[in-house]
């Protein structure tokens, strides 16, 4: 997966929404799956960000994408019921969702995690991830094969001292995914989660303030394994958790 070789023609005719699709992964993700024949649908808070990802895709002469403004720390299930009749109306069906939006909060001991911090990294990394996937599998459910992939991190299967709620939220995930694949088994939608593992991000700058980060694998290195899951060579492949890089 890691070393997969995608025809160009990989994502052709199908619509992926991306999360966080302004910056670091997301980013990179958006542009990559564009570059295979996607229509992507851009998902984040920052409309600037989201407007320079849309003009780098539309001057690459790929597919032209959508964006959707969206703060997921303040979003209701209202916001993510319309977003499905919004992306029903103007495609028809979802063909994939990459759930790559987070929030690091801030890297403490328990004892001093306030309950505001505490409640919006679980509503960011966790709850907005549930009550997304729940809206949108209507239209998920019209996609031949569709392709739902969680952000998972190396803090998902053992605690870390310090990452606190970010932690917490990852052990969610990894849950959460399980669940819905299991509950899917044998339908035309798989899930899966991702570990990208250290790349050079604003969040991984974030995390270690001070280190260096131009050793660290740039998302660009990490798309084949992306590409992978939302291509139709993944149809098989279903409640896994697996890793963008050798770790």
């Amino acid at each position: 997966m890691m070393k997969y070789n995608p025809t160009k023609d990989l994502l052709a005719n199908k619509t992926i929404l991306v999360t966080g699709a302004g910056d670091g992964i997301g980013r990179q993700a958006a542009l990559s799956f564009a570059q295979h024949g996607a229509t992507v649908i851009l998902l984040g808070r920052t409309v600037k960000k989201l407007e320079k990802v849309y003009d780098e895709i539309v001057e690459a002469g790929d597919p032209q994408p959508a964006i959707i403004p969206l703060d997921l720390k303040g979003a209701t299930k209202q916001h993510y019921t319309d977003m499905c009749r919004t992306i029903e109306d103007q495609f028809g069906r979802l063909d994939g969702l990459l759930h790559n939006a987070a929030s690091l909060g801030v890297l403490s001991p328990l004892e001093h995690i306030s309950e505001n911090t505490w409640n919006e990294v679980l509503q960011v990394n966790v709850t907005s991830h549930f009550l997304m996937t729940q809206a949108l599998l209507p239209v998920l459910k019209k996609a031949p094969n569709a392709s739902v992939v969680f952000t998972a991190s190396g803090v998902s299967t053992k605690g870390k001292a310090f990452w606190g709620p970010y932690a917490v939220s990852k052990f969610a995930i990894q849950g959460l995914m399980e669940t819905i694949a299991d509950e899917y088994e044998n339908t035309s939608i798989r899930f899966n989660s991702l570990n990208p593992g250290p790349t050079k991000t604003k969040m991984r700058s974030k995390a270690y303030p001070g280190a260096d980060l131009n050793e660290l694998a740039t998302p660009l290195n990490l798309m084949p394994s992306y590409l992978y899951l939302m291509g139709d060579e993944s149809i098989e492949v279903t409640g896994q958790s697996l890793q963008a890089q050798d770790i």
